[in-house]
């Protein structure tokens, strides 16, 4: 497995970890590459667990299997790992905001190894149909971009703006498109504005949509590019943050970026109603994933490669 300290990973040999009651080991398969990954290596977000094994889009075959699971299934193992299930958030439907949520790669080790365990309560099942490689970034990447579209409020038949273009919001372009919404990118790779064309849509430029806009989610983790993203917005209109981190944003003028009710929404991780319902999407929708693969032992290339932008859609660690 690879853990960190500081930058860069480095391999370590453990022992293959032993699971709890409840819980279920799997070999890992894939483990997609996210962004929230380069914010735990690089110091961005606190440190819950030191040298913790990152990885939280993990495509897996149980090993030692719980909770209904059987031994050679291929299952997931995402971010949320745990909620408490007894607070005032988790009894209204709202996991996601739980003060004790717990998470893979983060609180506990992931999938930059070759085997994890997860609670059976939290393991996910998965379409068929997709390959390894092609599953992992739907565990966070396209959960957390389906949950954003949710948060976006976007009108039926309406106008969709995505800022940046990378492994979440390609794959939340192919569901807006699915459900008939006019899509409009704004990313400065040339290669991901021909992607986002290519999965159908309306436009992709490098500066500011075409069109007034009734919803809009940022994926990119820019603070400056709110302002103009809320610009952009017509009257009415919901702008969707989409990233566990944000750098700072300037200081936002009422009458330009907010009046006629437009409004700013965080996006906090995931339930599993969302995995659940963007999976059983995935199965009634052929989505097109955009790999990129990398050996394990290429995981520092990965993060270097997706901290500059090297990335066209979504980085995965093959095992």
């Amino acid at each position: 497995m690879l853990s960190w300290q500081t930058t860069p990973l480095r391999p370590v040999d453990v022992p293959v970890p032993s699971p709890a009651p409840g819980e279920l080991l799997v070999r890992v398969l894939a483990c997609g590459v996210c962004r929230t990954d380069l914010h735990v290596v690089d110091g961005d977000l606190p440190v819950h667990r030191p040298s913790v094994v990152p990885g939280h889009q993990v495509v897996g075959e149980v090993v030692v299997a719980s909770g209904g699971f059987v031994v050679g299934e291929r299952v997931g193992i995402a971010w949320l790992r745990h909620t408490c299930g007894s607070c005032r958030f988790c009894l209204r439907g709202a996991e996601n905001l739980c003060p004790s949520s717990l998470y893979t790669g983060w609180d506990a080790d992931g999938g930059y190894a070759s085997y994890a365990v997860v609670p059976a309560a939290y393991a996910l099942r998965l379409p068929t149909g997709y390959s390894n490689e092609s599953l992992a970034p739907l565990l966070c990447a396209g959960i957390i971009g389906y949950r954003a579209l949710k948060r976006a409020e976007v009108p039926d038949g309406g106008r969709l703006g995505i800022y940046g273009f990378g492994g979440s919001a390609h794959l939340a372009a192919q569901v807006a498109v699915a459900r008939g919404y006019e899509v409009h990118v704004v990313t400065r790779s040339a290669a991901a504005r021909d992607l986002a064309l290519s999965l159908g849509a309306a436009s992709a430029s490098a500066d500011v949509p075409p069109v007034p806009l009734d919803s809009a989610v940022l994926f990119a983790p820019v603070g400056t590019l709110v302002p103009p993203a809320l610009e952009a917005l017509d009257r009415g209109g919901t702008l969707a943050i989409a990233g566990i981190h944000l750098s700072d944003v300037p200081v936002l003028s009422y009458e330009r970026h907010l009046f006629q009710e437009r409004q700013v929404r965080s996006v906090t991780a995931n339930t599993r109603a969302d995995a659940a319902e963007f999976l059983s999407f995935c199965a009634s929708h052929r989505l097109s994933v955009a790999v990129q693969p990398y050996a394990l032992s290429e995981a520092n290339l990965a993060l270097s490669d997706l901290r500059v932008g090297r990335v066209t859609g979504a980085a995965v660690l093959v095992a």
